[in-house]
């Protein structure tokens, strides 16, 4: 997963900021309206957007509201990666919007502070930004997860873009990763959960998400060659993981590096990311 030692490299200007995500940071720059909070806002692609908040067992959760302007639509809940919300984040939540979803892109660290801390990963590395979410990335357990799943799909569940009577979806990236397994197992209706370039995804303890699994429940969990090369068991107990709880679930190793899935990466793969987006539209379609 992604590790200090790289950030450090990045930031030193072995990887340039106009290489973090270079032209596909400019898909849908159409749509990067400012957002005001509690406001709907129209976007383009016909859909509705705004900054959100609401009571969660932490404290005030916040994060990105967006979703088709015409009807109500299943709702998916999207983890951000290490750097948190931010544009990158915003544009692939409205890409999915776009797609006939309802998705929230939660601020994970809410407990801490509000809304976008960095501007983009870029300024996250040169920002030393591991050393600043340290201490609000450590509260963020199984338990702790799971309390911010159910609190943020209960108070969605509660707006006009958002089709109850359908299942629920999620997806995480890097740090987010395991977050989708554990939201999937704290919700009844969340069906389908997808995994892209997550760590920690098989732990020695009891709330390793691979011990967490769920047999109605549709997983796509995508692995970066560089994350299967240091962890190379760890398809090999997601897969019997899967087959024991009767779970229907892709597991793939992508050839591409850890980050190849958001536009902001250094490590960003547009040929990767297109083939692991069309196999989420794909997971959702059928579970949700």
């Amino acid at each position: 997963m992604c590790d200090e030692q790289d950030l450090a490299r990045w930031a030193r200007g072995k990887v340039s900021r106009r290489a973090f995500g270079g032209g596909a940071m400019a898909v849908g720059v159409a749509a990067c309206a400012p957002v005001n909070a509690d406001v709907d806002r129209p976007a383009a692609g016909g859909l509705t957007e705004r900054m959100v908040s609401f009571a969660a067992p932490g404290g005030t959760m916040d994060g990105f509201f967006v979703h088709p302007a015409d009807r109500a639509s299943p709702l998916v809940l999207l983890w951000p990666d290490i750097a948190g919300l931010r544009e990158a984040k915003r544009q692939m939540a409205r890409r999915l919007a776009g797609e006939g979803y309802a998705v929230f892109v939660a601020n994970p660290y809410y407990r801490d502070v509000a809304g976008e801390q960095f501007a983009d990963f870029a300024a996250f590395a040169a920002a030393d930004g591991f050393q600043t979410v340290r201490p609000w990335r450590a509260k963020l357990d199984a338990p702790a997860i799971q309390a911010d799943a159910r609190a943020a799909t209960a108070w969605l569940d509660t707006q006009d873009g958002v089709d109850t009577a359908r299942g629920i979806g999620t997806q995480g990236y890097c740090m987010g990763g395991p977050f989708t397994v554990w939201s999937t197992a704290a919700v009844e209706r969340m069906r389908a959960a997808g995994s892209f370039h997550g760590g920690g995804l098989v732990r020695d303890d009891a709330d390793s998400p691979h011990r967490m699994l769920r047999g109605d429940a549709h997983y796509l969990i995508a692995i970066a060659q560089n994350d299967d090369a240091k962890e190379p068991d760890a398809k090999t107990a997601l897969r019997e993981a899967a087959d024991a709880a009767g779970a229907a679930a892709e597991i793939e190793v992508y050839p591409a590096d850890h980050g190849w899935c958001v536009p902001d990466s250094p490590a960003y793969d547009q040929p990767a990311a297109e083939r692991a987006w069309g196999r989420l539209l794909a997971t959702y379609a059928e579970a949700l």
